[in-house]
C-alpha cells in the first residue's frame, strides 16, 4: 500500500515500481536465501578446504561438485552423506551437506550439520555464516544475528555476511543498527543495489513514520507545512508547494528559510513579481547567500534591468566564484551593459568550468560578432550547435525538464 502524505490514508501502489518496491515476494527469507545463491556464489565456485581430501575423497567431492553444478542436490547430498559414512567428521563434508541442504531450503538439517562441524572447528571458514543464513530462513533472527557477528570475527569472513546481518537486524526491529551494517557494506560496495535498496528503503520508511506521527500530532503546524512543501517541491509539484508554504508562514510568520523556497517555487512557475518579493524577504535573512542574489539578478536581466542585475550577480559570484550559472548571467549581464571585454572574460571562464555546456558558446559568438572578430564568432557558434546536439541527445535520453537555478550548484562547489 501507498501512504498519501497530504491525507494520511493508503492507497493503491501508482506506479510499477511502487508495487515492486512492496512486494512481499522481495521481503520474504526465502526469496532472499534463493537470491543469495545467484547474488554471492553460495555454491558455484568455492573450493573445498584442503582438510577436505584427506582419506581419498577428493574423486567424491568432485563427482559431488558437479551434480551442484547440474542442481542436481539430491545426487550431491547422497555423495557428501557416502563420504560421512566413512569419515564422520569431516568438515568440509559436513559444510557441503549443509549448503546443499540449505539450498533445498531444509533448514533445520543444515542447522544440525553445521553445528556439528562448528563444535569440532568453531571458525572453519565461512560456516557461521551458513548457520546464520539458515536461522534467517527459519525466522529466527536473534540466532542468525549471533551466527553473523561470530563470522565477522573470523579471519576471512563471507562477504554477504555483514549484509544479512543488517536484514536479521532490521527483521528484529533494529533500524538504526539494520542501517550501520548496509552503510558499511556501502563503503566497500557503493554501486550494489541490494544494498542501496535495503537503505532507501528503511530510510524511506523512517521517513514515513515520522510524517505520520507528525500528521497526527501535529495536522496543522508549520512543522507539517514547511516539511510537505519541501517534500513537493523535490516531487516538482510546485503549486502544491507554494500552498504549503504559504500555509507554514501564516503559522510562523518570522520563521528563516521559507520565503527563500517560497521565492523558487514562484519562479518555477513563472510568477516572477512574486517571486521577487519572497526572495528578497530571503535576502534580509540571508544578504550574502549566493542563490538568492543568483535568482535576483536572473529576475532583473528577464526585465533587462542590467544595472540592477549587476550587484546582485557580483555577490553571488563573491559567495561562490565556481558557480557556473552565475558566470553566465554576468556574461549576459555585461553584454547588455556593452562592457564586451568582461563579457568575453566571464563566458571564457564559464567555459573552462563547464566544457560541455554549450550556453557559454553561444553567447561568445555574440561577444565576438560585436567586436567585429567573425571567424572567432563562427568558431564559437560552431562548437555551440555541436554542444548542443550532443546536450540534446542526453536530454531526450533523460526526458528533463525545467530545473531551478540551484539545481547545478551542488556539483559546482
Amino acid at each position: 500500500m501507498k501512504y498519501d502524505l497530504r491525507t494520511g490514508f493508503n492507497h493503491a501502489p501508482s506506479s510499477e515500481m511502487e508495487m515492486h518496491l512492496n512486494s512481499p515476494k522481495l521481503a520474504s527469507p526465502a526469496f532472499r536465501l534463493a537470491a543469495a545463491v545467484v547474488l554471492f556464489g553460495c555454491l558455484a565456485g568455492m573450493p573445498a578446504a584442503g582438510v577436505a581430501q584427506q582419506g581419498g575423497a577428493a574423486d567424491l567431492f568432485q563427482q559431488a561438485r558437479t551434480y551442484e553444478g547440474e542442481q542436481n542436490y539430491a545426487a550431491a547430498a547422497s555423495v557428501y552423506q557416502k563420504v560421512l559414512a566413512s569419515d564422520p567428521n569431516n568438515p568440509e563434508a559436513l559444510k557441503r551437506l549443509g549448503i546443499v541442504e540449505q539450498t533445498e531450503f531444509k533448514f533445520k538439517d543444515s542447522i544440525e550439520h553445521f553445528k556439528r562441524l562448528l563444535s569440532r572447528h568453531p571458525d572453519y571458514p565461512q560456516v557461521n555464516f551458513f548457520l546464520g543464513l539458515s536461522y534467517y530462513g527459519l525466522h529466527d533472527y536473534n540466532e542468525a544475528i549471533a551466527s553473523f557477528r561470530r563470522e565477522l570475527k573470523t579471519p576471512a569472513a563471507h562477504p554477504a555476511t555483514r549484509y544479512f546481518l543488517g536484514l536479521s537486524l532490521e527483521a528484529e526491529g533494529q533500524a538504526n543498527e539494520a542501517i550501520d551494517q548496509f552503510n558499511q557494506v556501502a563503503i566497500q560496495k557503493p554501486d550494489d543495489a541490494n544494498v542501496l535498496y535495503e537503505l532507501a528503503r528503511l530510510h524511506m520508511d523512517a521517513s514515513y513514520s515520522a510524517i505520520r506521527k507528525l500528521t497526527k500530532q501535529h495536522p496543522d503546524s508549520f512543522q507539517l507545512h514547511a516539511l510537505m512543501g519541501d517534500v513537493f517541491t523535490k516531487e516538482a509539484r510546485y503549486p502544491a508547494a507554494i500552498v504549503q508554504y504559504e500555509a507554514a508562514l501564516k503559522k510562523q510568520p518570522d520563521a528563516t528559510g521559507i520565503h527563500y523556497s517560497l521565492g523558487v517555487a514562484y519562479w518555477m512557475t513563472d510568477k516572477w513579481d512574486l517571486a521577487e518579493k519572497e526572495f528578497l524577504l530571503a535576502l534580509k535573512e540571508a544578504p550574502t547567500d549566493p542563490l538568492t542574489n543568483l535568482y535576483l539578478g536572473d529576475l532583473a536581466l528577464m526585465r533587462q534591468q542590467f544595472s540592477q542585475a549587476l550587484p546582485y550577480l557580483k555577490q553571488a559570484e563573491a559567495s561562490n566564484p565556481k558557480f557556473v550559472e552565475t558566470h553566465i548571467l554576468l556574461g549576459r549581464c555585461y553584454i547588455g551593459l556593452g562592457e564586451l571585454q568582461k563579457a568575453k572574460d566571464e563566458l571564457l571562464l564559464t567555459a573552462r568550468l563547464d566544457p560541455a555546456g554549450p550556453r557559454s558558446h553561444y553567447l561568445l559568438s555574440q561577444v565576438y560578432q560585436k567586436l567585429h572578430q567573425p571567424a572567432d564568432s563562427q568558431r564559437e557558434l560552431a562548437l555551440f550547435k555541436k554542444l548542443s546536439s550532443k546536450q540534446q541527445a542526453e536530454a531526450d535520453e533523460s526526458a528533463t525538464g525545467k530545473k531551478p537555478l540551484a539545481s547545478s550548484q551542488e556539483g559546482d562547489q
